[in-house]
């Protein structure tokens, strides 16, 4: 069950993205937009209490509950990131909009990749967080070692997220060499 309700969150996220932008670009209903993206946020309170009712109605904590935390934490630190991410790229398409300015070299480019390692340093310990209140909320009678896995996986997912913005600190991507033109 709680598979099913993440991938409906998961769903439902992508819906409610679509038609706020809809609303938003094609309507040109701007407080209605607002108004259906608000609603984001509402699936993950869903997708934790059902979790929470799941583990004390005796569900053995497994991989299921640790990805729902692992899907909270994502939604919490990277959703709105998400939301302007992909709301840049249809106002381009679809709407007259400016093109999107991820940068791509140098000092700007590495800033970028951490403040996005620290969204995903975010979601991790997020995630973490959960895993730690599911495992004192089951208690000590209960097999939680697949939560501390994905405690462990955390982990992990944060030193990846470290090495890659170190990388483009330490070895920054530079601008293609400009060749004259002859005329």
């Amino acid at each position: 069950m709680i598979v099913t309700l993440i991938v409906a969150c998961e769903v439902g996220f992508w819906v409610l993205l679509a038609a706020g932008l809809a609303l938003r670009y094609w309507a040109k209903m701007p407080r209605a937009s607002v108004a259906v993206l608000l609603c984001e946020p509402l699936l993950e309170v869903i997708l934790l209490v059902v979790t929470a009712i799941d583990l004390k109605n005796g569900a053995e904590p497994d991989w299921k509950h640790g990805l729902a935390a692992v899907y909270i934490g994502y939604s919490i630190a990277l959703g709105h990131y998400t939301i302007k991410w992909v709301d840049v790229r249809v106002a381009h398409r679809f709407a007259g909009g400016p093109p999107p300015s991820t940068p791509k070299y140098g000092v700007p480019r590495a800033i970028h990749e951490w403040k996005l390692a620290a969204r995903w340093i975010l979601a991790a310990v997020i995630a973490m967080g959960l895993l730690q209140g599911a495992t004192w909320y089951v208690g000590p009678d209960g097999a939680t070692e697949s939560l501390a896995q994905w405690q462990q996986r955390m982990l992990f997912l944060i030193a990846l997220n470290v090495i890659i913005a170190l990388g483009y600190t330490v070895f920054p991507k530079k601008a293609p060499a400009i060749t004259p033109t002859k005329g």
